[in-house]
C-alpha cells in the first residue's frame, strides 16, 4: 500500500458519522495493548467535533483515518491532548505524529500560556511528546480539576489511581510548561 495523502482538519457537525467507529478504534486498541485506556462513548466524541475542540483526518478518499481532540482546565492554565487513535488500515504512516504535532500546534495558537498535558501508556506517543518539548511528570503536576480525573474512572486501572490517591497509576504523565521551555 503506498503513502496515503491526508488531510488533517478542525473536526465539526460534518464529522459526526465517524463517532461510533472512533470509539470502537479506541477500543479496540486499548484491549489489543493490553492497556487501560478509558473508553469514549460516541456522544463524547460527537461533543467534542460539535465543540470544534477535535482535529480528524481523512484520507485522499474521504475515509476517516485519525482524530484526537483537546480540554481546557483550571481557566485555561491547562489543556489536555487526549483521545489520540488512528485507524488500523492507516497505522504505521506516521499519521499520529502527524496528528499529534497538529493538535500541539493549534492549543499553543490557542492558549499560548497554557501547560499542555496528556497521560498515556504508549512508547510512540511519549517518543512524540518528547519531540515537541513534552516532560515526564507526577500527577500533582497535571491540572487538579476533577473534571479531568473522571475520565480515567472508566478505565480498568482506575483503582491504582484511587490507591494512590491520584498519584500514580499506570500512564505516565507528560506536560509542555511554556514558562519552562523559555527559561531552559
Amino acid at each position: 500500500m503506498e503513502d496515503q495523502p491526508f488531510i488533517i482538519e478542525e473536526a465539526s457537525t460534518k464529522h459526526l458519522v465517524w463517532a461510533e467507529q472512533i470509539c470502537e478504534a479506541m477500543r479496540e486498541s486499548a484491549v489489543a495493548r493490553g492497556t487501560g485506556i478509558g473508553d469514549r462513548s460516541p456522544e463524547d466524541i460527537r461533543q467534542k467535533m460539535q465543540q470544534h475542540q477535535a482535529l480528524i483526518a481523512v484520507d485522499s478518499q474521504g475515509r476517516w483515518a485519525g482524530f484526537c481532540f483537546w480540554e481546557m482546565y483550571e481557566e485555561g492554565k491547562f489543556v489536555s491532548n487526549s483521545g489520540l487513535i488512528v485507524a488500523p488500515q492507516f497505522r504505521g504512516k506516521k499519521l499520529a505524529e502527524l496528528l499529534k504535532t497538529k493538535l500541539f500546534g493549534y492549543c499553543r495558537s490557542l492558549f499560548p500560556e497554557a501547560r499542555i498535558f496528556g497521560i498515556t501508556t504508549g512508547t510512540a506517543v511519549m517518543k512524540v511528546n518528547t519531540k515537541l518539548g513534552f516532560q515526564p511528570v507526577a500527577f500533582d503536576e497535571l491540572t487538579h480539576d476533577p473534571a479531568f480525573w473522571k475520565g480515567c474512572q472508566i478505565c480498568k486501572n482506575y483503582d491504582i489511581l484511587t490507591r494512590t490517591q491520584g498519584r500514580y497509576c499506570l500512564c505516565t504523565g507528560m506536560i509542555f510548561d511554556p514558562e519552562k521551555q523559555r527559561v531552559g
